[in-house]
């Protein structure tokens, strides 16, 4: 089952340690700053075509953020 709270910690963690600031990766993928620092922070969660354009980003799993296991 997918946990919202895990996702939101596992993409925090991402974007925590990528190495881009929140306004690289903001512009990057057509978002405000302010929208990277919520997913920092833990306080939203992404929509699924914003999610989409994070991983592909930041090169990361899909799967692995939201837990799902193969």
């Amino acid at each position: 089952m997918i946990d919202v709270e895990q996702i939101k910690e596992k993409l925090s963690n991402a974007i925590k340690y990528c190495g881009y600031t929140q306004m690289e990766i903001a512009e990057a993928i057509g978002v405000s700053q302010q929208t990277i620092s919520c997913y920092l922070n833990k306080s939203k969660t992404p929509q699924i075509e914003t999610l989409a354009n994070l991983c592909r980003f930041l090169d990361l799993d899909a799967n692995d953020i939201l837990c799902i296991r193969q």
